[in-house]
């Protein structure tokens, strides 16, 4: 079917929900608006289905959310009878129409006699995957669209390992989908139907409480916190998203007490008001947390998106500015004083593992190296972590310790199996405790592990490449760095050339497998040490570029940054 029959099937619905059919006429007046809506249905990527809100097979709203989980109930079907009993949990963001896609979620599972527990109101999404493991749920359901501007929603599904639903699974699930192509034939049950079969069930507090009993175990040190969090001052913004719901609990019940809100970011709002990128990684976000940290005089700034699974900070400098980190020094910082601490405490296992993405920074390996604990390298997409995980425990190889994605997405724990901006933000505040025992701060501490390790630097070039042609655009990148290969970056040899989805790994001395799951990335290795990857993302429409790159010093670590930088943005 074209798009114009697939719009004109919306058109003609009678029931078609009111601001949809006003959207819709506004969408004849606009024909590549109404094309990019319905041309063609939506795909899961690494973290699920995300996309703009409206109508349209190529748009999130009730509709497309029935599909997507008459997907995962009609794949359900086909599993043994327990699962069905095992039910689903389901959670949900503060963005416009989550709750209500998440009620639409439950009375599509209710169709096929699936059981739901839908959080009270929004939580974060690591309480989610942390609640389809203590609830022994088959599957998990997030309505979020992360750090995404306030035009989008999503929706991710985790698997009963509380991870995000490994590949095989998602593909029968969208399979599933795609099956039920009458996106208004999918059969729903009532709230109030659900609620009397005991077929949806509410939870909340009761699944707090355990979550923020396992988030006590994240302190590696008590007796620092009890020396040194009342002296620490911290200003805390939920960027207007689900944060807020435990990470003022939990850091008082830990006693962090001097722990500030942002007041105006701590308003529920879909609008985003205060700022047009709830995405943590912005400094713009910062502006008010630095506002009130100048006021207060606070240590250091923490800000999390509005599904809570990613965290940014800034910490002060001496002359009362705020200098922001990024989501790999971060890591590095956080990673250094866990295995420090755990070391010093006798903690430290033998088949101690960090497990990080293949875009992440080189300086973790060296921090993993000097403890003698083992780096494994994953795919982009926290799952693969969370897979990794679950290996070490089916065969006892090694002790998960930390991993995390350069994305700033951290894990500490793995009573959760995404990455979670609520036990990164403990760590993160034991370890400013730990530094200011010491007269020093986190920024003072990383700069202390480039003294030691040498100037690991890291950068990002994210391009965007909206509808049809940009995903054509994308395609055709890839394509063309695949058949003409590169033999030099920046004037520096390329060593190593690794292609995941063909799965080569190429050197001078031949070709091997590289050992993970097929992807579309490509990365090269340089003779100084240089990497850069490219990468479509899974689930918006940017090209992504990543660099890394060692330094003798800081200046010339930041010129030699510049330099790839250029020539990295040439590629298109």
């Amino acid at each position: 079917m074209t798009w114009q029959d697939n719009m004109q099937q919306w058109l003609d619905y009678k029931d078609l929900d009111p601001d949809m059919k006003e959207q819709l006429n506004e969408f004849k007046k606009d024909d590549k608006v109404a094309e990019e809506a319905f041309y063609a249905p939506m795909e899961f990527g690494t973290a699920g289905m995300r996309g703009l809100i409206g109508p349209g097979i190529n748009r999130m709203n009730i509709y497309t959310v029935r599909q997507a989980t008459e997907g995962l109930a009609s794949f359900m079907d086909t599993l043994d009878d327990k699962v069905k009993t095992q039910g689903v949990a389901i959670s949900y963001d503060s963005r416009y129409y989550s709750q209500d896609f998440a009620y639409e979620s439950a009375k599509v599972l209710g169709a096929h006699n699936i059981k739901s527990f839908v959080f009270d109101s929004l939580r974060p999404t690591p309480e989610l995957s942390f609640a389809v493991r203590s609830l022994h749920t088959y599957a998990g359901i997030m309505i979020t669209a992360s750090h995404n501007p306030k035009q989008y929603n999503g929706f991710k599904i985790y698997g009963p390992d509380g991870g995000q639903m490994p590949p095989t699974e998602s593909d029968n699930i969208t399979n599933f989908a795609r099956k039920a192509s009458d996106l208004f034939a999918i059969k729903v049950k009532a709230v109030q139907k659900l609620r009397a079969e005991k077929l949806l069930t509410l939870i909340g507090e009761d699944v707090d409480i355990d979550y923020m009993k396992n988030l006590e175990t994240v302190i590696v040190n008590p007796k620092l916190i009890e020396e040194y969090g009342n002296k620490m001052k911290f200003v805390y913004s939920p960027l207007h998203g689900t944060g807020k719901m435990i990470a003022p609990r939990i850091f008082q019940q830990l006693g962090f007490k001097n722990f500030n809100m942002v007041t105006e970011q701590a308003i529920l709002d879909p609008e985003f008001a205060t700022t047009p990128f709830p995405n943590p990684e912005f400094a713009q976000t910062f502006d008010l947390a630095i506002e009130r940290g100048k006021k207060i005089g606070a240590n250091i700034l923490i800000a999390t998106d509005p599904d809570a699974d990613r965290l940014g900070a800034a910490v002060r400098q001496p002359d009362g500015s705020y200098k922001l980190m990024t989501g790999n020094q971060i890591a590095s910082v956080l990673l250094n004083y866990l295995l420090h601490a755990k070391k010093n405490l006798n903690a430290l296992p033998s088949n101690g593992a960090v497990v990080k993405s293949i875009v992440s920074s080189e300086l973790a390996t060296a921090i993993a190296d000097k403890y003698d604990i083992k780096m494994f390298d994953v795919l982009t997409g926290f799952k693969y972590i969370a897979e990794k995980i679950e290996q070490f425990e089916e065969t006892g190889s090694n002790e998960f310790l930390f991993g995390f994605e350069e994305s700033y997405g951290y894990l500490v724990k793995p009573f959760v199996r995404d990455k979670d901006a609520m036990q990164s933000t403990l760590l993160l505040a034991e370890a400013a405790a730990y530094y200011e025992s010491k007269g020093k701060t986190i920024y003072d501490a990383l700069e202390d592990l480039y003294k030691e390790f040498g100037y690991y630097r890291e950068k990002t070039i994210s391009k965007t490449f909206a509808g049809i042609s940009g995903k054509d655009k994308m395609a055709q990148i890839m394509k063309t760095l695949r058949e003409e290969g590169i033999d030099e970056i920046n004037g520096v040899k390329v060593v190593e050339s690794i292609d995941y989805l063909n799965d080569t790994d190429t050197t001078a001395t031949g070709t091997k497998e590289t050992g993970l799951p097929k992807a579309n990335v490509l990365k090269y290795v340089l003779a100084d040490d240089t990497w850069v990857a490219a990468r479509p993302s899974g689930t918006e429409p940017k090209m992504k570029f990543y660099i890394g790159i060692k330094g003798d010093t800081e200046d010339g670590a930041t010129k030699k940054l510049e330099e790839f930088g250029k020539e990295i943005e040439g590629w298109e």
